[in-house]
């Protein structure tokens, strides 16, 4: 390599080092609000009665391994009949539509204010099924459960209670992941998830920043939702656009960390895929939406902060994929010896990794669940997410250059009760040929910096690679692992 090339690849080296080093530092604001408000409990009016209308919103896309389930459970709601209205909200085009018929009529039967609301089109996705319900909900608040949730019985009467003011708009549960242990992939994700629900949603909440509404599991106030503009479908996080506008306008969102509701993880690796797609695309989409109102707001500045990590965080993808693709020239350039100071000066970007380590350390801690035995998922952790980052990155540039996609729902398959392959054929999305040929070259790109680290005894260097190696394998393997041997 010329001398300006390796300026240019030590430039963007290391200014991806210290994007990634910005947003992972994040972790200690994390950790220094949970010492300083974790103890924070909201109040609760425990004389609540229960002559409040609710509409529960069920929105549905074919989903016929579960529908029965999650009606079952919604029915099971210990709440007056009389005040309860049942929405299902189902854009199905399979025999789900079928079988929702017939569930919705037994349930009708039974005594139950449930009706069916069938789409025949899926115009504005999720956020077109929930506005279309919102039309003719009568229930003053509207608890959204998708298809993938079972929400305990108190559900209502645990989280209605919170509403003890008319500013309160939302009151969101925590997602407990009752088949985190079906697989590696489930408990890796439970894993990362945890710092999301566990430590990322009441932190905030408790010091007085902006949380989001995760889009189920929780009770919005009819008029928070209209008074914010109402479901908006021109991002694909349409929970998140709602949070920021109704919070924006002064509303006040409640989190409640000790109420679960139970809910299920995809249980393979496309699925996960479009999942993490959705998630990432719709919060730069958000950020693009937002944040310059979040910004000329009165909120104060450390809310403004706050909010601009939140929503931007996902921009880290690119630049991990960008030191992927670069570790190998940064391997030459180190064994040289002519940048040695400079790479001394590096290592402080190890704090990137500390910060992420002690992050995920606490909240496996505070979920007080084998928490020393999971931390040993931290590495396959990092891989997973250094693995994602092909996928991720498709997502962060379509989100930033308005680049339109499908809302590609995440499939459920009744993965604790079943183990029959037939249900992945149906709604198991498919692998992205070209996505799949680029993480199938980084996980041999990899393997490669892995054996020029050993030949180079160069072992930080080896260390990155090996993760770097290990997440590009699973994710590209296990991508195709589906699409080729469970075809229809």
């Amino acid at each position: 390599m010329n001398e300006f090339t390796i300026n240019v690849v030590l430039v963007l080296y290391i200014f991806s080092l210290t994007v990634i080093l910005l947003y992972s530092s994040h972790g200690f604001v994390m950790l220094y609000y949970l010492k300083k408000y974790g103890a924070k409990k909201h109040r609760k009016n425990d004389s609540f009665t229960h002559d409040k209308k609710v509409t529960v919103q069920l929105p549905v896309y074919n989903e016929k391994y579960v529908v029965e389930r999650l009606i079952n459970s919604v029915c099971e709601l210990d709440y007056p009949k009389e005040n309860l209205e049942i929405q299902v909200l189902d854009d199905s085009t399979d025999d789900t539509v079928e079988l929702l018929k017939r569930l919705v009529e037994r349930k009708r039967e039974e005594g139950f204010n449930i009706v069916l609301l069938h789409r025949d089109n899926r115009e504005g996705f999720k956020a077109g099924a929930l506005s279309n319900g919102l039309k003719t909900a009568t229930g003053e608040f509207i608890a959204i459960f998708d298809a993938d949730f079972i929400p305990k019985k108190n559900f209502l009467l645990e989280t209605l209670g919170y509403f003890t003011s008319d500013k309160i708009g939302m009151v969101q549960s925590r997602w407990e992941n009752f088949n985190k242990d079906y697989s590696l992939i489930t408990k890796i994700q439970a894993y990362a998830l945890n710092v999301h629900f566990i430590i990322e949603q009441p932190v905030r909440n408790n010091a007085g920043f902006f949380i989001n509404f995760n889009g189920t599991g929780g009770v919005l106030r009819k008029k928070c939702i209209e008074d914010a503009g109402g479901w908006q479908n021109d991002t694909i996080t349409e929970d998140l656009d709602l949070s920021y506008r109704a919070q924006l306008k002064g509303w006040q969102f409640i989190y409640l960390k000790d109420f679960t509701t139970p809910a299920e993880l995809p249980i393979e690796m496309n699925s996960l895929k479009a999942q993490q797609f959705r998630w990432t695309k719709g919060a730069i989409e958000t950020a693009k939406k937002l944040l310059l109102k979040v910004w000329k707001s009165k909120i104060n500045l450390r809310v403004k902060l706050q909010s601009t990590f939140h929503l931007t965080n996902n921009i880290v993808f690119p630049f991990i994929l960008l030191v992927a693709i670069l570790n190998i020239p940064i391997l030459l350039i180190k064994n040289t010896g002519r940048y040695d100071t400079l790479f001394n000066w590096m290592s402080i970007f190890i704090i990137a990794f500390i910060s992420s380590f002690f992050l995920y350390y606490k909240a496996q801690e505070e979920d007080h669940l084998h928490w020393f035995k999971r931390m040993l998922f931290f590495p396959l952790f990092l891989a997973g997410s250094m693995g994602l980052s092909v996928s991720n990155t498709k997502a962060v540039l379509e989100g930033m250059f308005n680049l339109k996609s499908e809302f590609v729902r995440t499939p459920k398959y009744l993965s604790a009760a079943i183990k029959e392959k037939k249900a992945w054929n149906e709604y198991m999305p498919k692998s992205a040929p070209m996505l799949v040929i680029v993480e199938v070259l980084l996980f041999l790109y990899s393997l490669f910096g892995v054996v020029l680290s050993v030949y180079l005894l160069n072992f930080t260097a080896f260390f990155f690679n090996l993760l770097f190696f290990i997440g590009f394998g699973i994710v590209s393997v296990l991508s195709l692992k589906k699409s080729l041997f469970h075809k229809k």
